[in-house]
């Protein structure tokens, strides 16, 4: 395999542990040992950092090489993890959550070096394999550090678990101090062969990179690709949960099998843009796949009956295509951002990246806070309506890709 991918499997391997580890684990060993749902809901705001990266994108881009920031932020990754190691969410939380907060702020810094060096790293022709490496090595990372851990935790204990997040965090550590692939990503040039000003001005850093062409559409794009999908993925299982399903079936189907189905999208997503190289066009075809898929769950909620196991055959099979099909979206729509990203200047490339990557999370999260009061509000039948016209905009806006756009 290719050394480049090899590092950035490795790399976003390991970025992905925090998410796994605060989304799959942590709210459940948090119920486990006592703690108030007020206190694990708060735990959620711990995401901050992920948010509010663009703030220090410019920091990455303009000092020290991306070896050093990502050295830097994973030795604070290591520290944080040996801290949490001494500490007992049992008896005091706060300690935990600043250990955790500050997790987030480091694996964001390492989120931002890590895709600075796969923007540089990789060609035109590896964009694709590039984003599937990226796509897939984050889930795996975020399931070892999720249901893994959570599985061994009756046998590790919370402390060993946090040295053992540590010495891979080392090993990583050391990975990156030797890797030569990193080496090609230092000292680059701007485009124009000429040094560039810094500059921190919030305005000024805005304006160039909107200057980037495509820049304008992708940010649309980002932020309103997975508006009727996150809907639907997130509120279907609680719909079957309510008829009939039990929690260890939907951990089965919903958490283990889909997330096959979902990296196995991934991967052929890859494949399709390492042979194309061209995304918006398999774009188009996924985004009306997608929609006509949709259309099938929300007539499966409106005709759901209980009793009936040919229905819960095609609630189990509606799950798992929505994930392989929204496997392949996100693959393309990574690669999207990435080709985007490579017509900006070197010297704010990692700057570049981050934005789109903000706004993609920001258009997951915005939604998915409010689709449990659209279902309180509406009921599942009308909310899924809703998820369909979602989806549908999501198609028309890449149907009419302005000329040069994307």
């Amino acid at each position: 395999m290719n050394s480049k991918y090899v590092l950035l499997g490795g790399l976003y391997f390991v970025q992905g542990m925090p998410y796994g580890l605060q989304s799959g684990l942590l709210p459940i060993y948090l119920r486990s040992v006592g703690l108030s749902f007020t206190k694990i809901s708060f735990a959620k705001t711990l995401y901050l950092p992920w948010v509010l990266k663009m703030l220090w994108a410019p920091l990455v881009d303009q000092y020290h090489t991306k070896q050093a920031w990502l050295m830097l932020s994973m030795s604070g990754l290591v520290l944080a993890c040996l801290a949490c190691a001494t500490l007992s969410p049992e008896t005091n939380f706060l300690p935990i959550a600043v250990m955790l907060l500050l997790m987030n702020f480091f694996a964001s810094v390492q989120d931002i070096a890590v895709d600075g060096v796969a923007v540089r790293l990789l060609g035109q022709e590896e964009i694709g394999y590039g984003n599937t490496i990226q796509v897939v090595a984050y889930k795996l990372g975020s399931v070892l550090a999720g249901g893994g851990l959570l599985t061994l935790m009756h046998l590790l204990g919370w402390g060993v678990l946090f040295l053992l997040l540590a010495t891979i965090y080392l090993l990583a550590i050391l990975y990156v101090w030797s890797a030569p692939e990193l080496q090609l990503t230092l000292g680059r040039p701007s485009q124009d062969g000429q040094p560039r000003a810094r500059t921190f001005n919030p305005w000024r850093i805005l304006q160039e990179l909107f200057h980037v062409p495509g820049t304008l559409w992708t940010a649309g794009f980002v932020l309103l690709y997975k508006l009727g999908e996150q809907g639907a993925t997130t509120m279907f299982p609680l719909f079957l949960l309510d008829h009939g399903f039990s929690t260890q079936q939907l951990g089965f189907w919903n958490g283990v099998v889909a997330m096959v189905f979902s990296i196995t999208g991934s991967s052929l997503g890859g494949q399709l843009m390492s042979k194309q190289r061209r995304p918006l066009s398999l774009l188009k075809a996924l985004l009306l796949l997608r929609f006509c898929s949709l259309n099938l769950q929300t007539f499966l909620v409106f005709i759901y009956d209980d009793g009936v196991s040919l229905f819960k055959g095609a609630a189990i099979l509606s799950i798992c295509v929505q994930h392989f099909i929204g496997g392949l979206i996100t693959t393309l729509a990574f690669s999207t951002m990435m080709q985007c990203t490579q017509r900006a200047d070197g010297s704010i490339q990692a700057t570049h990246y981050s934005f789109l990557a903000t706004l993609e999370v920001l258009g997951k999260l915005a939604f998915s806070t409010f689709v449990g009061s659209i279902v309180d509000w509406l009921g599942f039948a009308s909310s899924f309506c809703c998820f369909l016209f979602l989806s549908f905009t999501s198609v028309l806006y890449v149907l009419n890709v302005p000329p040069g756009g994307s």
